[in-house]
């Protein structure tokens, strides 16, 4: 487990996570409030225009509600193949302030990029990450972790079919499964726009990459990110990345 991750979890009772501006219920869902989701929701961004944005996998609804403050033109819609998960984020939803713009659906990837009626600005995914591991006897917590429910072809795939010509879709991935989703992005379609390689702390190599891809070539934008200067210490990058959600 992610460091700060356990941080998090450690500090919120493990039922809620009480951001600024709303409150993340989680006590139905296999994945709970995590440093991943909080990174991809605060660093995504929306291709040009103010078009709709769809949150893939959308566990709690964190990112979606994470985005829905951050564009407040924008209508979001969140997709997961969870029943829990959907009725969890349904009424975390209802309790935000931005219930008027958010909807969450019952669905998989790729039914959903068959019948979607718009294309969609942005696209962000926390997808499943491990790939050809041991399954978790919690199917709920295997279909959340595990890529055999949504492979990276199948998400490219799906983001290809839904994502607006000048649209960004962002992820957040391990270090070792970048290349492999970098690898089924490019045989898409896809060019990479932006990098973030994130570490733990400033002595550790990354250990998470946020990716961002579009439909058109361009230069590759690369920063880097440290969480934490020391253990329990936030980092100043972090901080200024997340300071309009935490409390």
């Amino acid at each position: 487990m992610h460091p700060t991750t356990a941080f998090l979890q450690l500090n919120m009772a493990n039922q809620y996570f009480q951001f600024r501006r709303f409150t993340v219920c989680q006590d139905r869902t296999a994945m709970k409030v995590g440093t991943d989701g909080t990174l991809l929701g605060a660093w995504a961004e929306v291709g040009e225009g103010s078009g709709p944005i769809l949150d893939l996998g959308t566990g709690t609804g964190l990112i979606a509600l994470m985005m829905a403050q951050r564009f407040p033109d924008a209508q979001i819609t969140g997709i997961d193949i969870d029943a829990d998960a959907v009725e969890q984020a349904r009424e975390n939803v209802a309790a935000s302030p931005f219930s008027d713009r958010i909807q969450i659906f019952q669905a998989d990837a790729t039914t959903f990029a068959v019948s979607a009626a718009a294309p969609f600005s942005a696209i962000v995914c926390n997808p499943p990450f491990f790939v050809d591991a041991l399954t978790c006897p919690d199917q709920q917590r295997t279909t959340a972790r595990h890529a055999e429910t949504l492979t990276y072809s199948q998400l490219m795939a799906a983001a290809w079919r839904l994502l607006a010509d000048n649209g960004e879709l962002s992820v957040i991935i391990p270090f070792d499964c970048k290349a492999k989703l970098e690898s089924e992005a490019a045989l898409r379609g896809f060019f990479k726009s932006r990098e973030c390689a994130v570490k733990t702390t400033p002595r550790k190599p990354a250990r998470r990459f946020l990716l961002a891809f579009r439909k058109h070539p361009s230069a590759v934008e690369q920063t880097e990110g440290v969480i934490e200067t020391s253990p329990g210490q936030r980092s100043a990058w972090y901080e200024s990345l997340t300071r309009d959600f935490y409390l």
